[in-house]
C-alpha cells in the first residue's frame, strides 16, 4: 500500500488540486492512504486570528471565501463544504467569546489550528467523489493519532502504532487523512507543530506497513541547495535515510525534520515528488543510497539561519570528569535543545536554534564558568555520504571560504560520515552557499534520476 501526502501548494491551487486527485485515483490499486495539509495560508490566517483580537471576524470570512473559491474553481457542487465551514465558524465565535480580547494559545490555538486540515481533508475527499474514487475525510486524532498535551508541538505516544493500525484497518477505500494534527487520549485537539504533516504520513505509513510514503510539494524532490539562493541547484535523484535527516535537520524545507524517523524505524521508502511535475521522478529517499560519484562525493549545501552559539570557558574543565555532563544537564533542564558541540581543553562551544529557554540556561551556566553568546550566526552543513572523510575535502572547503574573507566561527564534523558542518554570521551564509555550490561541483550533473 502507498501513503500520499499532499502539502499546502498542493491541494490550494486549483491545477495542482485537479493533479492531486487524478494522482490519488491513478493509485486505487495499490491501497493508498491520503494525507492533506491546510490549504497554502490558511494555517498562516488562522495563526493571524488567534493573534489579532481586532482582525478575527474579517479573517474568518477570508478563511471562508478561500475555501469556497477553490471548491468553485475545481467544480465541486456549490454548498458542498457548508456544513464544515458552519463548524469553523461556530468553533470560531465560541473560542473568540471565551477568549476575547486576549491572544489565544495552547489548546485552544489548537483546535482553531486544526480546522486548517479538517477543511482541506474534506475538500480533496469531495474531489475524489466527484471523480469517481469512494474517499472519506478522516480526522487522525479519531482514528488512532494520539499525543502528549504539549499543545502546539504535540508527541505521539508509543500507542499510535497499534492504534493507528487499528483505527485504519477497516478503512474506507480512500481515506483523506487531516495531517498536522492529533488528540490527547481525551479526546482534546493537538497539532504536531508547522510542517508536521510530512510526520503524520511517515507515522501512518510505518503503522500500516507502506511499500512507499510520497511527499507531494512544490519541488521536484531534494535538492542540491535551496533554490532560493541558489537558481541554478538541482534534484538529487537518490539520498540515504542519513543524509537526508541532516538536510532535513539543517534547513532543507522539503521534509520536516521529523519526517524520516518512522520510516526509519520500519525501512520505507519515502519519495518526494512535484505536484506541479508529476512526471519528474523526484527524489527516493532509502536506507542506504549510493554514494555520489563526484570529486568530493557531495550531494548537497543546507544553511540554518537564526543560530545562537554558547561558550562556556573554565579551568576546572582542564583534566577534570564530570564537567560536561554538568553543562548538558542544565540545557535538560531548561529544555534547551542543542545542535552542534565542539569543545577544548577549557571550553565547550554547542549551538542552539531555540533561544524560548536560553536566558535562564545561561544563568545557571555562570555558575560553571565564563559564558560567551554570539547571535545571528548560521550553520553550513555540507552533506554526502563520505565526504567528510574525503581526503582534501575539508581543506578545499575552507580555502573556498578564507578566500573570500568570511571567518569561520565554529567547526563540527566529530563522527559523522555524512555531514560536516561549521558555523559563519548569519550575513554571509547564502554567499557560502552559493560559493561551495560551485566549488564543490553541485552545479554539474551527476548521474541519472532515480527510477522506482
Amino acid at each position: 500500500m502507498l501513503v500520499l501526502k499532499f502539502g499546502g501548494t498542493s491541494v490550494g491551487v486549483a491545477e495542482h488540486f485537479l493533479s492531486a486527485v487524478g494522482m490519488v485515483a491513478r493509485a486505487v490499486p495499490d491501497d493508498p492512504v491520503v494525507v492533506v495539509s491546510a490549504l497554502a495560508g490558511v494555517t498562516n490566517f488562522l495563526v493571524e486570528w488567534c493573534r489579532e483580537p481586532t482582525r478575527r471576524e474579517a479573517i474568518e470570512a477570508e478563511v471562508v471565501d478561500r475555501h469556497r473559491r477553490l471548491a468553485a474553481e475545481v467544480r465541486l457542487p456549490i454548498g458542498l463544504l457548508d456544513g464544515a465551514l458552519e463548524v469553523l465558524i461556530r468553533d470560531l465565535r465560541a473560542i473568540g467569546r471565551a477568549e476575547a480580547p486576549r491572544r489565544i494559545e495552547g489548546e485552544a490555538r489548537d483546535r482553531v489550528l486544526a480546522h486548517g486540515e479538517r477543511l482541506a481533508a474534506e475538500l480533496l475527499a469531495a474531489g475524489l467523489r466527484a471523480a469517481g474514487v469512494e474517499a472519506t475525510a478522516i480526522f487522525a486524532g479519531d482514528v488512532g493519532l494520539v499525543t502528549d498535551d504539549r499543545f502546539g508541538a504535540a508527541h505521539p505516544l508509543p500507542e499510535v502504532p497499534a492504534r493507528l493500525r487499528e483505527g485504519l484497518g477497516q478503512r474506507p477505500r480512500v481515506p483523506v487523512v487531516t495531517g498536522f494534527t492529533g488528540a490527547t487520549l481525551d479526546g482534546r485537539v493537538t497539532t504536531l507543530g508547522r510542517g508536521g504533516s510530512d510526520f503524520s504520513a511517515a507515522l501512518i505509513g510505518a503503522a500500516l506497513g507502506a511499500d512507499e510514503i510520497q511527499i507531494w510539494t512544490d519541488t521536484s524532490g531534494m535538492l542540491s541547495a535551496d533554490p532560493r539562493v541558489v537558481p541554478e541547484a538541482r534534484v538529487v535523484p537518490m539520498l540515504s535515510f542519513a543524509e537526508a535527516s541532516e538536510l532535513a535537520y539543517f534547513g532543507a524545507r522539503v521534509l520536516h525534520p521529523k519526517t524520516l524517523l518512522p520510516a526509519i524505524e520500519r525501512q520505507i521508502s519515502v519519495r518526494v515528488l512535484n505536484t506541479a511535475r508529476p512526471e519528474d521522478a523526484g527524489s527516493l529517499i532509502v536506507s542506504d543510497a549510493t554514494r555520489d560519484d563526484s570529486t568530493w562525493h557531495v550531494k548537497s549545501i543546507a544553511a540554518k539561519k537564526g543560530i545562537t552559539a554558547v561558550t562556556i570557558v573554565s579551568t576546572r574543565m582542564l583534566l577534570a570528569h564530570g564537567f560536561l555532563a554538568r553543562v548538558f544537564e542544565v540545557f535538560a533542564r531548561h529544555h534547551v535543545v542543542v545542535d552542534l558541540v565542539t569543545t577544548s581543553e577549557v571550553s565547550i562551544s554547542v549551538t542552539v536554534d531555540d533561544t524560548a529557554r536560553l536566558d535562564g540556561a545561561i544563568t545557571e551556566l555562570e555558575g560553571i564558568g565564563r559564558v560567551e553568546v554570539r547571535r545571528d550566526l548560521a550553520v553550513i552543513a555540507v552533506v554526502g555520504d563520505g565526504a567528510p572523510r574525503h581526503t582534501g575535502l575539508a581543506g578545499h572547503l575552507f580555502t573556498l571560504v578564507g578566500g573570500v574573507g568570511v571567518p569561520v566561527e565554529m567547526i563540527s564534523q566529530g563522527a559523522s560520515r555524512v555531514n560536516l558542518s561549521f558555523v559563519v554570521a548569519e550575513k554571509d551564509a547564502d554567499k557560502i552557499v552559493r560559493l561551495l555550490h560551485r566549488g564543490l561541483g553541485l552545479d554539474v550533473e551527476t548521474g541519472a534520476v532515480a527510477g522506482s
